[in-house]
This record gives structure tokens, C-alpha cells and sequence, in this order.
């Protein structure tokens, strides 16, 4: 971030402190929380009763969906906390810290499932599949509702996306469960229970690598896909009055808040002047390229390097 010299001149657009809170429903994530808790434990029970591996399995995905929308809520919570002189930015960032962490522990229980899958292949296990039928529609039944519950607010939030893509993959994967133990049931088919559990596996990587991506280039600074500097720089450079822009960082603070600072060269204007000019270039950017956080620093020939992109440089010059 550029430090504030008293011989620059920043302009500053920040954001309103309420904007951080979403209005996801609360009630709707701790009963999922609960309904998981209970679905888990069923399928326990009924996966020692019957013998079937794929319950206890299917089990264990769901404590990792209580777990993880536990997570969640308490992510929710922690951004919800005001900025601080010690965390300037609040706790908005626990969100993202939260998707990154639900999209690992997607990404693992897929390849454990991978290799169980494998192993069914080579020793096949005989279970009571009335059982095992009737467990794994209840935790279809209850799998669907609990994602139900959460599609609403699933669009909010990287986080909350994580979350519920946690309760879509276990529903599938519970329907998989049923389908399995009818082919066993009729066809005495217990090859195609692996086959489904690969097959599920792969598609939950796939949907959460996108998330676990994205938690990345966001914990790591990066800039979103769609913002373009070049672009930017051809449109900022368009306005009388600017020579140059450089310097610049783009970075996302969440998946919702982008921030955009740079160096501004412009020619020697009075401050009324620049003040009008940088309200025309927040607005530009705001609308066209989505940033609503903007620093930008006014110099008049004060960095020897105009390029773009680079270290920021520290000498001061007064603008003359």
C-alpha cells in the first residue's frame, strides 16, 4: 500500500462498513448443521448393522459437512466483525480462509473414496441391502433438503458455495448408495457400486477445485479473471490531463470486494481539477471494471520507472 507522504496527494474511495453483511439466513445454517449431525449418525448405525461400508462412508461425508458448514457459520460470524485498529480490513477474510479449507476436504475424501472404490474392486463385500436401501434414502431425503436450504445463499458467498456443494455431493453420493444396493438386490451386480463412487468422486473434485482455485488466487492477492490492467490503463490514460498510470496492484480482499491502487502522473493542474478528474475515474472504474475500493496516488514526474507494474517507489517530490 502506498504510504501517505505530505508531500502526495491520494484520493481515496472506500466502501460503506455495512456492506459485509450479506443477510444469509442463520437459522437455516444451524439446522443444516444439526440435520447433518443426525443423518451422519444414522447412517453409522445402520452401516454397522448392515455391513455396508458405503453407509459408514457416506457417514463420515456427512460429519464433514457438519463440520463444514460449522466452518462456514463461524466464518459468517467473524466477518461480520467491525474493522479494528489491529485488523483493519475486520475478519472478512475468514470466509475465504473457510472455502479454501471445505474445498481441501472435498478435494481428500474424494481420492479416499477413489481408493475404497478400489478396493471394493479387488474384494467385493456382501451387505444386507434392505438396509442399507432404506438408510440411504433417508440420507438422500434429508441431504436434499438440508442443500435446499442453503441454494438461496449459496450465490452470496464463495464460502457458502463451498458449503453447499458439501450437501449436493452428498445427496449424489446417497443416490449412488441406493442405486448400488438395487443392482446388488436384482442383479447381484457389486461391481457397479465402485463404478458409481468413482464416478461421484471425480465430479466432486471437479467442482471443488474451481472453489479451491479461486480461495487461492484470493488468499495469495491475486487479481480476479475479468479485470484487465491493460485495459484499464488505456482507459484511465484516455482522461485530459493524465500522461500516465503506473504501479498499479489489483487484489481481491474477498470474492465480492475488489481494490485497485496505482501512481497517477498527471500535468499541472489545480487540486479542484484533480479532484473532479479522480471522482470521474473512480466512477469509471466502479462501473465498468467492477473495482469499488480505489487508492490512487497523484505525482507529477515523481518515479523515475512508468512501468505499469513494478516495486513502488519511495522518492517524493512535491507536485510543482
Amino acid at each position: 500500500m502506498p504510504n501517505n507522504h505530505s508531500n502526495g496527494h491520494f484520493h481515496h474511495n472506500g466502501i460503506k462498513h455495512h456492506e459485509h453483511s450479506h443477510g444469509y439466513s442463520t437459522v437455516r445454517i444451524l439446522f443444516t448443521i444439526i440435520l447433518n449431525l443426525v443423518i451422519g449418525l444414522v447412517e453409522v448405525i445402520g452401516g454397522i448393522i448392515s455391513g455396508s461400508l458405503s453407509l459408514v462412508s457416506d457417514a463420515l461425508h456427512n460429519f464433514s459437512d457438519a463440520l463444514a458448514i460449522v466452518i462456514t457459520y463461524i466464518a459468517i460470524r467473524l466477518s461480520r466483525i467491525t474493522e479494528s485498529e489491529s485488523f483493519t480490513f475486520g475478519f472478512k477474510r475468514g470466509e475465504i480462509m473457510a472455502a479454501f479449507i471445505n474445498s481441501s476436504a472435498l478435494l481428500v475424501i474424494s481420492l479416499l473414496l477413489i481408493y475404497e472404490a478400489y478396493s471394493r474392486f479387488v474384494n467385493p463385500i456382501q451387505i444386507k441391502t434392505d438396509i442399507m436401501f432404506i438408510i440411504a434414502g433417508v440420507g438422500t431425503l434429508a441431504n436434499l433438503f438440508g442443500a435446499l436450504l442453503l441454494k438461496k445463499d449459496s450465490g452470496k458467498s464463495i464460502n457458502l458455495k463451498s458449503a453447499y456443494l458439501h450437501l449436493v455431493s452428498d445427496t449424489v453420493t446417497s443416490i449412488a448408495v441406493i442405486a448400488g444396493a438395487t443392482a446388488i438386490y436384482f442383479f447381484k451386480i457389486y461391481w457397479i457400486d465402485p463404478l458409481l463412487t468413482v464416478l461421484i468422486s471425480l465430479y466432486i473434485m471437479k467442482e471443488s477445485y474451481h472453489i479451491f482455485k479461486d480461495s487461492v488466487v484470493i488468499l495469495m492477492m491475486g487479481k480476479p479473471q475479468f479485470v484487465s490492467l491493460t485495459k484499464i490503463k488505456e482507459d484511465i490514460e484516455r482522461f485530459n490531463g493524465v500522461n500516465n498510470i503506473h504501479h498499479a496492484h489489483v487484489w481481491m480482499l474477498t470474492d465480492k470486494l475488489i481494490h485497485f491502487e496505482a501512481h497517477l502522473e498527471v500535468e499541472k493542474v489545480d487540486m479542484c481539477e484533480v479532484d473532479e478528474l479522480i471522482t470521474r475515474i473512480e466512477n469509471l472504474l466502479r462501473e465498468k471494471h467492477g473495482i469499488m475500493h480505489t487508492i490512487l496516488q497523484i505525482e507529477s514526474s515523481k518515479c523515475d520507472d512508468k512501468n505499469l507494474v513494478k516495486e513502488i517507489c519511495h522518492v517524493s517530490r512535491e507536485i510543482q
